[in-house]
């Protein structure tokens, strides 16, 4: 069965899936509009273990699937075959988890004769600024903070990014849970410490590391041992510490060094805009610090909505389009990869 793409359709309508951790989610997409954006989400039992269980957000995947891709089409107003192209989050993520979405995407796709796109999770939440700001153009740099990957990177076209800076060690959402984790608040963290930390002040003592060398590359491992030592050393002193004031004190670090290397880094390379993505950019304070550091140096700032920074479908189907329009797409010989490079796109399937 050969499928026929007219890959210079001018907002082609993209199917978005995406597994990769425990968000089971499909949107549909045409060209920069969103038609429809839906999610079943497993975090409520992740939440009672601490963290993501691979085992049950697969199980997870499984039960809720097709009943979510079923909404989105239906809520989207069309029909299967007004579908132009399915695109499916196939790396990095949960293997177990991203197996599951790769494999419906493929039997969807075969079933309706429809070309398939494979799409980096990473490059997806770099695409949601274009759903936030649709006359959005490059060149543009972007902040990346998730729970899995922090990095500046200058997008040069809709097709090429250089990577400017990424972390050494640790992500900074891979950071929060783990600080949240310590003060004994729930998972996810990054929530629970913006909430902690309003309550809180910034006035513990936070390693200086972090602000200084390294071009545009981060470091958190320190940032976390930190703020583990500091309230270990207190228990054991028998002495009460504020948990919103190491809570403010955190996220003041870990935010402020994204911010002051993002700007720094648009500066350097010329652009007007600024943009962000990932989970940890739903974060208030970070938003906040962005947007004034923005304003301050003549840059303009495009964020998109909350829900659009955490994980989504509706930015799988937005990276879907772009790789839509340049003729990159998958064949059934696809299969998910739990580690894949910053950059790495399969052109043509390969």
């Amino acid at each position: 069965m050969k499928t026929t793409v007219n890959s210079k359709k001018e907002n082609p309508i993209i199917l978005g899936i995406e597994s990769s951790c425990d968000e089971t989610a499909a949107a549909v997409v045409q060209g920069r509009k969103i038609l429809s954006d839906e999610i079943a989400s497993s975090a409520n039992i992740q939440s009672l273990y601490g963290g993501v269980v691979p085992e049950i957000a697969s199980r997870a995947h499984t039960d809720a699937v097709a009943a979510v891709v079923e909404r989105a089409v239906k809520n989207a107003g069309i029909e299967y075959k007004d579908i132009d192209a399915v695109a499916v989050t196939y790396g990095a993520g949960l293997l177990g988890a991203l197996l599951v979405g790769v494999s419906f995407a493929k039997a969807f796709a075969y079933a309706l004769n429809k070309p398939l796109i494979a799409v980096n999770h990473i490059r997806g939440h770099l695409a949601a600024a274009y759903l936030d700001e649709p006359t959005l153009k490059p060149p543009f740099v972007t902040l990346l903070a998730s729970g899995g990957h922090t990095a500046i990177l200058h997008t040069k076209t809709e097709a090429e990014f250089e990577i400017l800076g990424a972390t050494l060690d640790d992500a900074v959402g891979e950071a929060f849970d783990k600080v949240a984790r310590v003060l004994g608040l729930k998972y996810p963290g990054g929530p629970h410490i913006e909430r902690a930390a309003t309550e809180g002040k910034p006035v513990i003592p936070m390693p200086k590391m972090l602000k200084g060398g390294g071009g545009y590359n981060f470091s958190y491992s320190g940032l976390k041992t930190a703020v583990i030592n500091y309230c270990h050393t207190m228990e054991q002193r028998g002495e009460a510490y504020s948990k919103a004031d190491v809570a403010a004190s955190f996220q003041s670090a870990a935010i402020g060094v994204l911010v002051e290397k993002t700007v720094a880094a648009a500066k350097e390379k010329g652009v007007s805009t600024v943009t962000a993505g990932g989970g940890v950019a739903a974060n208030g304070y970070l938003r906040a610090s962005l947007q004034a550091a923005c304003q301050k140096n003549g840059l303009a700032l495009v964020l998109p909505e909350k829900r659009y920074c955490t994980d989504n479908a509706a930015m799988i189907a937005a990276e879907g389009v772009t790789q839509f329009k340049l003729g990159n797409f998958a064949d059934m010989r696809l299969t998910a990869k739990a580690s894949i490079p910053l950059a790495a796109t399969l052109t043509n399937g390969k």
